[in-house]
């Protein structure tokens, strides 16, 4: 498979979660090994923010990005979509500080995609494999994931279970399953100034009594469907598509999984995974101690007469040689 971008430049404006005012979003296309890259506008320029667990500051009320001196909020829809579309390389600008909250679902970025549509390109797609079982538990919550030749979720939450393959035809299944929260905290949340742009219109509310919103559920399992949705979102951030089984289960109603908790399997699924680009393999360790705090370990082989394969950027690497075989440390970053 090769890897691909989309066809041609495409925006969206409209009310930010945080805020309250307009702001927006727009795809441009990407050239190949580029991957998914946040361009921040603020008044003092333009940033660029790689979606990596390490540029990660805040999930309290939606996941943001930051360089440390600029930030991009509510992204995790963004990555989804084009996760679940399997879009490869993407420059993703936005005007405002924030992308918009749209109706609280990925439904408008699927359709901006299409829209937009979705080109291949000469270089072929790196694909990351778990090699054998993992799980991740803590605080009633827990993530398991196996070797699979795809991406399948199974997720559980409270009385709702749904398991899907995830592939550019079966997203739209879970594309516009919509954010929820109780009524309480949207009050709350108001009454100190934040989430100004929250509404029935963008999320599904929740009371005593049952759901708030006067349309009702887009669908019986839209709770378990949209923590899919983050799910895959979340997997994003692993840089490359994941082929593996990763069953979740969360006994917490409304509250999705931890975000430390989900990054954490990426992070071991690192370690087990094998990258693969012109017949060069590498393997990475990421041990996980604490959110903002990442250490990379890099075992790469190296065959006579052929080269290293490069690390990302933002990598910062100590060599040494041994043998045939370079060990590679990275210090926290």
């Amino acid at each position: 498979m090769f890897q691909t971008t989309v066809a041609r430049p495409v925006s969206f404006t409209g009310v930010g979660l945080h805020s309250g005012r307009d702001v927006q979003i727009k795809f441009q296309p990407a050239p190949v090994d580029s991957g998914i890259m946040f361009f921040a506008h603020t008044s003092s320029g333009v940033r660029r923010i790689h979606p990596e667990p390490g540029a990660v500051t805040a999930t309290a009320l939606a996941t943001t990005l930051s360089d440390g001196k600029a930030s991009v909020s509510t992204v995790e829809h963004v990555l989804a979509a084009l996760n679940g579309l399997q879009v490869d390389n993407v420059q993703v600008h936005v005007l405002g500080g924030e992308v918009p909250i749209m109706d609280g679902s990925a439904a408008q970025v699927v359709r901006m995609i299409r829209d937009a549509g979705v080109r291949a390109q000469h270089m072929e797609r790196r694909v990351a494999r778990i090699r054998r079982p993992l799980s991740v538990a803590g605080e009633g919550k827990a993530i398991h994931a196996r070797p699979h030749h795809g991406f399948y979720v199974d997720y559980t939450i409270d009385r709702q279970r749904l398991a899907l393959e995830i592939t550019p035809e079966s997203f739209p299944r879970i594309a516009n399953a919509r954010t929820f929260g109780f009524l309480q905290e949207v009050e709350y949340l108001h009454s100190k100034g934040l989430a100004l742009g929250g509404s029935l219109g963008n999320a599904v509310v929740l009371d005593e009594d049952g759901v708030v919103n006067p349309e009702g559920l887009r669908c019986p399992d839209e709770f378990v469907r949209h923590k899919i949705l983050d799910f895959v979102g979340d997997m994003a951030m692993f840089g490359m598509r994941s082929r593996c089984i990763a069953p979740a289960i969360t006994t917490t109603t409304c509250f999705c999984v931890t975000f430390r908790l989900r990054l954490r399997i990426i992070s071991t699924s690192c370690a087990k995974a094998r990258w693969r680009q012109r017949k060069t393999k590498l393997w990475a360790c990421l041990p996980w101690p604490c959110l903002h705090s990442v250490y990379l370990v890099f075992l790469q082989h190296k065959k006579p007469g052929r080269g290293y394969f490069p690390p990302r950027p933002g990598f910062i690497l100590m060599a040494a040689r041994k043998r045939e075989t370079c060990g590679t440390a990275g210090r926290r970053l």
